[in-house]
């Protein structure tokens, strides 16, 4: 479509001009670049666009409230993330955004699809419960304000006042007034924006007692007749503001409108008159008890009226329309909706095709998605008893054999498996072109999403309620968390599906039609890894990586990018529900979901592109982030399983990355203790194998601005703390050489600890996000950024990413065990030294005892056989070790190239270790020669005295 002189002058102006018929991506703006950690402000217009959205993607309140420091529509998936982010900042988002050139209007029902919002009205206040769901899926009465001609009353600037609580003024709505609202309009004209009032549940905080949307109209109305006649159609009441009643007010007439008409005006204005007013009422049919007059009263008490008729024209059987029932409306009166694109259409088909038939989510699983579920547990212990052999008994080779039977059976079980009805409609929507694939993943995730919801509200108040009463019934919240992880369901499972499907295809032979119809998927999901689309590299409910599926995946990305595939790993950690997700989907602008409650387990990672300019500075390609369950779920902390897992998924991830974020919510200071042991643990077994990543602590919900200096003596109780759990676990682990934490990684106190205000400025549903927040994670983000920038840390590409990834898990499986045998080879090497020297100096000391005068000499000559036979004995030793270690590894089946890493570490450690030891005899033998010199030289004068007495 050719666009018109005003927007593609306004394109050009804003250095926008390249984008002409093309689309802004949301991949394009969440990449790493070298305005990413930039916050000086725009020095141009063509800087303006860029500086907006990185702040808003970082959900920055100000983002609004930029300019110049000097005097096309955009791709869906970005939309709905800007509207997304915009709503997280309590900003208006566009209802009907208008052509500039041409005046046709979109319905925007897509960009708003994916909000989500949570709410208590007061008929629930009492039972403590809250409604929660899409916005454009729920009834909620719709308020729209519109001008018609001149009016001195400021309409957006008297709706911030109206949803906003004296304290605390939201700028909802661009007002004149505002930073940076009164620069001319020049496209703006003819939006209809639309925000949200929900309660909270509290009489003494809320506006509104139930919910209610507010459409405002930029512009004047006379000019925008199908924008007016959509919002007579969907709105329960029209407030309009208008001084001028003896002008054009035609639209009144709108003989469609099924919303009560209200009529606002000034009194102070130059054309007030009360028989013009009564006029105008009766012609265009107002009752007079909808007049709203500001008169002298102040804006308080006019407010007050105006929130007075809202809440009445809401309150007695309002007119209600879903925003997605809007799409109805829309093309009668000549609007078009962003949704009726093919695409859009046909992934939501094929999404409802899956999506439609659940009646029960367990059942569902269970029938369509049997391969992930409990045949792979079983499969992942077995492999694991497998490395371990814990229960083996005498017979080992017998019971490797039988666990090899177990697996194998378990295999052809899967293998004999159908592919399920929902599992080809999946397959064939993920294999759809590039932009109705997205679509089919999104509608996917919303209807899930939907579903799931529905069955686990009732689950998570039921495990609230338990952990708040009867915490000591861990049986119950143990069953609770189990319901609770059957119940969920989302397109991760599919993909866990799909991973199990590609693995049991590949134990298949080459030319077998099933292993041919699966060959396509793994390059499909590498795709999305590029397209942003976060993919799940741990599954935390069988605590087990499909290796197979991954390393596939990641071998067709790294040919996706021609090779060019350098990665730095970033990953957080923390006990559940502390805000990790919401803190790296703030960093990067990403899409991590985001919930209360242990649902789906495990580690997703997701990748973000590094452009060309910075890719020399940061050494990488790729940003790779790594968002975990949260750890050490407190109900469940004294459970071994749970402990077990969290640090088995802790060391596996931290081996992987080259910054640990450990995310720490302040107002839970026991939390800290639990989340630094498991995390202590895992750095000590990673510096086994020569890994020392960086670590950041990040301490949320603290808001004193003189957080970093005030807490100079709590860091340093922190770094004795983590000192102390440093011994503790180095002890546990038989390895007592680490005695601080920065013997086993990267961590200065002062420059490594950041604190964080809370997330929400005042009371949620109608809070925004705090600016203090946006801000500290901004500069979160610099430091990161900045570390990347001087760190000479590993470098690896996507197959070397995996070839770690592979290493690192058969060495995670193996590690308990592995450090107990080598321990114990260790101690024993050591003992069998020990004992040989204290022969050895028993020998010295005791040398030509029973002589007299004996050849000094001689015993000099002694040493150096007694030298040169411990570097034998020595060698003999180590050679002792080194085959134990060899054997290990060999009777363990290792397969993993990188493993041979491992073990030259620790041939390494132990050749060090032998010249260690070689030295320590060295200086004791001597030290025993030098003794018994002295005792020969003090036998020499009682000789002599003897002789002269």
């Amino acid at each position: 479509m050719a666009l018109g002189p005003h927007f593609a002058q306004l394109l050009s102006t804003l250095g926008l001009g390249d984008l002409h018929g093309g689309k802004l991506t949301l991949s394009s703006v969440l990449e790493i670049n070298s305005n990413t950690v930039s916050d000086k402000p725009a020095q141009s217009l063509e800087q303006l666009p860029w500086t907006f959205l990185r702040k808003l993607m970082m959900s920055n309140v100000n983002a609004r409230n930029i300019k110049c420091a000097q005097d096309q529509s955009m791709y869906p998936f970005l939309q709905q993330e800007m509207v997304s982010k915009m709503s997280m900042c309590q900003f208006a988002v566009p209802l009907l955004l208008p052509n500039c050139d041409t005046q046709q209007s979109t319905l925007m029902l897509w960009a708003m699809r994916d909000l989500v919002k949570k709410f208590r009205p007061h008929s629930l206040a009492g039972d403590r419960t809250f409604v929660e769901g899409r916005i454009v899926e729920m009834d909620i009465p719709m308020v729209s304000f519109v001008r018609l001609g001149e009016s001195s009353l400021p309409k957006s600037q008297t709706l911030n006042k109206l949803l906003s609580t004296p304290h605390q003024l939201n700028n909802i709505f661009v007002h004149c007034d505002m930073e940076c609202g009164d620069v001319p309009r020049r496209i703006s004209d003819g939006l209809v924006e639309v925000s949200w009032y929900l309660p909270c549940g509290k009489t003494n905080i809320d506006m509104f007692t139930q919910p209610v949307a507010i459409a405002n109209l930029r512009g004047d109305g006379r000019l925008f007749k199908t924008q007016m006649s959509f919002l007579y159609e969907t709105s329960a009441a029209v407030f309009i503001f208008s001084d001028d009643l003896e002008g054009d007010l035609s639209t009144l007439n709108n003989r469609e409108s099924r919303a009560e008409l209200f009529l606002v005006t000034d009194s102070k204005s130059k054309t007030f008159n009360m028989k013009t007013l009564r006029d105008t009422c009766m012609k265009h049919k107002v009752k007079e008890t909808n007049v709203i007059i500001k008169k002298k009263q102040n804006d308080a008490e006019f407010l007050e009226a105006l929130r007075f008729r809202v809440s009445g024209a809401i309150g007695k059987n309002p007119h209600k329309l879903k925003v997605e029932d809007m799409a109805a409306v829309s093309p009668r009166v000549g609007i078009v909706v962003d949704e009726d694109c093919t695409e859009c259409k046909n992934g939501r088909a094929n999404a409802e095709g899956i999506t439609g038939s659940i009646q029960d989510v367990v059942k569902f699983k269970e029938n369509q998605l049997p391969l992930h579920g409990e045949i792979w547990k079983e499969i992942s212990q077995l492999e694991k008893e497998n490395c371990r052999m814990r229960n083996a008994g005498k017979d080992i080779e017998g019971y490797r054999s039988s666990l090899k039977t177990k697996q194998e059976a378990l295999r052809k079980k899967q293998q004999q498996t159908a592919v399920s009805e929902a599992m080809g409609k999946f397959t064939v929507g993920i294999s759809e072109s590039g932009t109705q694939r997205l679509y089919f993943l999104k509608w996917l995730k919303i209807q899930l999403d939907t579903l799931s919801r529905q069955n686990l509200s009732t689950l998570r108040e039921q495990y609230k309620d338990c952990c708040r009463n009867t915490p000591q019934n861990k049986e119950l919240i143990v069953n609770l968390d189990k319901q609770i992880s059957n119940c969920s369901l989302g397109p991760e499972h599919f993909f866990r599906e799909l991973g199990q499907l590609y693995e049991c295809a590949c134990s298949l032979p080459e030319n077998n039609p099933a292993r041919q119809q699966v060959q396509h998927l793994p390059a499909l999901c590498a795709q999305m890894l590029l397209d942003g689309f976060p993919v799940e590299l741990v599954d935390g409910d069988a605590s087990n990586i499909p290796m197979k599926w991954i390393k596939e995946v990641l071998t067709q990305l790294h040919q996706l990018v021609d090779t060019k595939s350098k990665i730095k790993v970033l990953t957080v950690l923390g006990v559940q529900s502390t805000g990790k997700s919401t803190l790296l989907n703030t960093m990067f602008g990403v899409q991590f979901a985001v919930s209360s409650g242990r649902c789906t387990r495990g580690a997703f990672m997701l990748l973000i592109k590094v452009s060309e300019e910075v890719r020399s500075e940061l050494k990488c390609d790729f940003i790779m982030v790594i968002d975990t369950e949260g750890l050490k779920s407190p109900e469940l902390a004294t459970l071994d399983t749970s402990y077990e897992h969290d640090k088995e998924l802790a060391t596996l991830v931290i081996a992987l990355s080259d910054i640990i974020i450990i995310n720490i919510a302040m107002e839970n200071s026991t939390e800290m203790n639990d989340i630094l042991q498991i995390v202590v643990h895992a750095f000590l077994r990673m510096k086994e194998v020569g890994k020392k990543p960086r670590c950041l602590f990040v301490h949320q919900n603290v808001s004193d601005m003189s957080a970093h200096d005030s807490n100079m003596i709590d860091r340093k109780k922190v770094m004795e703390q983590l000192d102390e759990m440093t011994k503790a676990a180095a002890k546990m682990e038989k390895n007592e050489k680490y005695k601080k934490f920065t013997d086993v990684m990267e961590y200065d106190p002062d420059k490594d600890s950041h604190y964080i205000p809370g997330l929400w400025h005042g009371t949620p549903p109608m809070a925004p996000v705090n600016a203090g927040y946006s801000e500290a994670v901004f500069e979160l983000k610099k430091s990161l950024i900045g570390f990347l920038q001087t760190s000479d840390n590993w470098n690896n590409d996507a197959t070397e990413f995996l070839e770690w990834t592979q290493g690192t898990f058969w060495w995670q499986i193996h590690i308990s065990d592995f450090c107990t045998q080598y321990n114990t080879w260790e101690w024993s090497f050591q003992s069998e030294m020990n004992k040989w020297l204290i022969t050895k100096e028993t020998m010295i000391s005791n040398f030509g005892v029973t002589e007299k005068n004996v050849q000094m000499n001689l015993l000099r000559t002694r040493l150096r056989e007694v030298l040169h036979e411990a570097s034998e004995k020595l060698h003999e030793e180590e050679k002792t070790i080194l085959s134990n270690l060899d054997k290990y590894f060999q009777e363990k089946d290792s397969k993993v190239s990188l493993v041979e890493k491992f073990k030259q570490d620790f041939r390494t450690r132990i050749n060090s270790l032998g010249r260690q030891m070689e030295n320590s005899i060295k200086h004791s033998l001597e030290k025993a020669v030098e003794i018994r010199e002295e005792m020969e030289k003090v036998n020499k004068i009682k000789d002599k005295l003897m002789d002269k007495n």
